[in-house]
């Protein structure tokens, strides 16, 4: 038997057994990607098997679409859906588009800022779209600034009997008292019948708005219901809120996306930190529903159950992806369960239905946090099983030690750091090296679940990074104030930046007029969010302080411990930071990234396999390293995973049984996404959205790849 039938013939027997007794279990349609991770329980699996071990050295690149709208700094991060035929995808400054998915020729395309106008120009990234239709009704959802859009699939125009003029604010019936702040919605909502089920992006400061939950009609657009993330009196979780603070603090939202279990009516929605993510002084107690996986009756918002992965959060350790709706079998028992990837390298497993862990999770004491004011959480879960899919604490053996020069830097920067616990709290008295680091472990990318060989297939990242605290200047000058506030966190109280990621400040006046840079701080420009809900004189006073103008004013700024006004933290982390060399590398011992396969039936790791490489540091004879990565993999019938996400703007193919690299090719710019698998015409193709960004070149093609004719 030929691999592609034997790929086929393999599929239908195991869909025949799992769907068939007493273990009846309705599989999605594996053959269609027609949502954000393929299917609503979030697999990233293809069905199809045109593409196979034996033939996929033979790719080609089949049709190349260009968006002609990337900037300097820009990014794609979208992963597209296919719906008959027809590819929908989205472009670095958010234009929405159709193309033919066998050709990549466009049908239409729209840009939402022709209506939006230029205050509302900066939406940060797209991860993808949604598509709902009913009889000749065809829908495509997708969200830019903080609207939520409705457009007709076939045309591209928008429906004007959603929401207004075929837009809703999400801004609007949020159950807050701000009435200005920042919100996008980076990930595409999911659609439960009638009902879109949207979460969303929030500033990481206390200008925070709350991050609940809401479901609105995908006919009108009115709210249907929510779910408060930030529980209100009287609901289940409030008392784990300070009484004081507690409808002051903004955060606990899901921006990651959420996965779907049509058949019982369930959505499982994971959760980032509570504001502010690294000194909790106004938000003592367990902090729910922050930095959690919560069950709700995707009809009503009804909490069915939750866990809670981080109690009280000083990390920012965020549930990153959506988790994958698995079936595995255990003790020879078939088990409907949810798996949740995490940034601490994690992966935790649950009965999709009770929410009781299919492996033991233990609660154990972490070192207690110094910082004044803070009260952190005296025990952290730790799940027994599955095996963590990284290493997870950086040690005096894993530092850096490739070249003696490099070993020697390392040790340079771990002056007054300390390491060798994951669970290190923030401290303003010595850095602490954070690891796994702020961006994974496992990212948004999300992971692969494979429903025939139940493996599980994430990447990771493993990049220590160093948390340094430092107290609130509390400066008598307004602009200080502000920019503390809004711009430390990136950019340092120092200005300088962490570079490429966070450019330095130091020097703006030489770049920039007042005008312009106040243009910059309203609209936003790339990853930089837009600041347009900072009050003008505040805006003001920020821009003079950057440009070295602003004299002190000892009334100018007030002390806030409370009432209706903004709070300040007493504690800033100064900067994002990775623990790089001066040239670049990360301070530990490579991998540096990984691809991983994990039986989920026995929790234990299959293989794992390096993912990516540095050209210079091949050539100077070190084996591959890996490389940062953003995106996730797909799993096919056909033996493979594909995979792009790394630095060194490649795609692979993997091995799925072995984690041999069994193909790769060079892509235009870094594929910063999650690929596509789809048919047409009985023609089998994989597209990857090539955007670059983090730290390499721009790019504004998707690539797709098929087997000649």
């Amino acid at each position: 038997m030929n691999p592609l039938r034997f790929a086929l013939f393999s599929g239908l027997c195991c869909a025949m057994i799992a769907c068939t007794g007493k273990d009846q279990y309705p599989l999605p349609d594996y053959s269609k990607w027609e949502h954000f991770g393929g299917t609503k329980d979030a697999a990233r699996y293809s069905s199809l098997g045109q593409i196979n071990k034996e033939n996929v050295k033979n790719l080609e690149v089949a049709w190349t679409f260009n968006t002609l709208d990337a900037t300097e700094r820009s990014q794609i991060q979208t992963q597209p859906i296919v719906v008959n035929g027809i590819l929908y995808g989205v472009s670095p400054q958010i234009n929405v588009f159709a193309l033919r998915g066998d050709t990549g020729k466009p049908i239409w395309r729209f840009n939402p800022f022709q209506i939006l106008g230029g205050e509302n120009s900066w939406a940060g990234v797209s991860r993808g779209l949604t598509y709902w239709e009913e009889g000749n009704d065809k829908r495509i959802f997708f969200t830019a600034s903080h609207y939520l859009i409705a457009l007709d699939a076939e045309t591209g125009i928008p429906i004007e009997s959603f929401g207004e003029k075929g837009m809703v604010d999400l801004k609007k019936e949020l159950d807050t008292d701000l009435d200005d702040f920042l919100l996008v919605s980076n990930t595409p909502g999911i659609i439960y019948q009638d009902k879109i089920i949207m979460g969303m992006r929030l500033s990481e400061g206390l200008d925070a708005a709350p991050g609940h939950i809401r479901a609105y009609n995908v006919r009108t657009g009115q709210r249907e219901w929510i779910f408060h993330t930030i529980p209100h009196p009287g609901e289940y979780g409030h008392d784990t809120w300070d009484p004081s603070y507690w409808d002051k603090i903004g955060g606990a939202n899901n921006w990651a996306g959420m996965s779907l279990d049509e058949e019982r009516g369930i959505v499982y929605v994971p959760t980032g930190s509570a504001t502010y993510d690294f000194w909790g002084g106004y938000r003592h107690g367990a902090n729910l529903f922050a930095n959690s996986l919560i069950a709700l009756d995707a009809n009503t918002g009804k909490r069915l159950w939750h866990f809670q992965a981080v109690h009280h959060d000083m990390w920012d350790r965020d549930f990153p992806a959506n988790p994958n709706l698995i079936r595995i079998k255990k003790d020879g028992k078939w088990i409907d369960a949810v798996a949740q990837t995490s940034k601490q390298g994690y992966v935790y497993v649950f009965d999709r239905v009770t929410g009781e862990p299919i492996w033991p999770i233990e609660e154990r004491p972490v070192p207690k946090s110094n910082l004044p004011g803070e009260k952190s959480w005296p025990t952290q879960p730790h799940p027994t099983l599955p095996e963590p899919f990284m290493r997870m604490v950086y040690t005096e053996n894993e530092i850096l030690r490739l070249t003696p020069e490099w070993e020697a830097d390392i040790k340079t920067k771990l002056e007054n750091v300390k390491f060798g616990h994951m669970w290190l709290p923030p401290s303003h008295e010595h850095g602490i090296v954070l690891f796994p680091g702020m961006d994974g472990g496992a990212e948004w990318g999300g992971s692969s679940f494979d429903p025939f060989t139940q493996t599980l297939y994430v990447n990771a990242n493993e990049i220590p990074w160093v948390i340094r605290m430092g107290a609130n200047p509390k400066s008598t000058s307004l602009g200080q104030s502000i920019y503390a506030n809004f711009c430390a966190n990136c950019h340092g109280m120092d200005r300088k930046g962490n570079p490429p990621a966070f450019p330095t400040l130091i020097g703006l006046d030489k770049k920039y007029t007042e005008n312009s840079l106040e243009n910059l701080i309203k609209n936003g420009k790339g990853a930089m969010p837009a600041f347009s809900h900072i009050a003008e004189n505040e805006r003001k006073a920020m821009i003079a302080y950057l440009f070295g103008e602003e004299k002190e004013d000892p009334g100018a700024k007030k002390e806030l411990e409370g009432g209706k006004e903004m709070l300040t933290p007493q504690f800033y982390m100064q900067g994002y930071s990775r623990l790089l060399t001066e040239d670049g590398y990360p301070g530990i011992q490579p991998p540096w990234g990984t691809l991983t396969a994990i039986d989920m039936n026995t929790g234990k790791i299959k293989w794992q396999s390096v993912l990516g490489e540095f050209d210079e540091l091949t050539a100077k004879g070190f084996a591959p390293t890996g490389t940062e990565n953003y995106g996730g993999p797909v799993t096919t019938a056909g033996g493979l995973v594909f995979i792009a996400a790394t630095k060194d703007e490649k795609i692979r193919a993997f091995d799925k049984d072995t984690g041999k690299i069994l193909w790769e090719a060079k892509l235009p710019a870094a594929g910063h996404a999650t690929p596509a698998v789809y048919e047409v015409n009985g023609k089998q193709y994989v597209v990857i959205a090539c955007g670059g960004g983090k730290g390499t070149k721009s790019g504004d093609a998707y690539v797709a790849f098929a087997l000649p004719d």
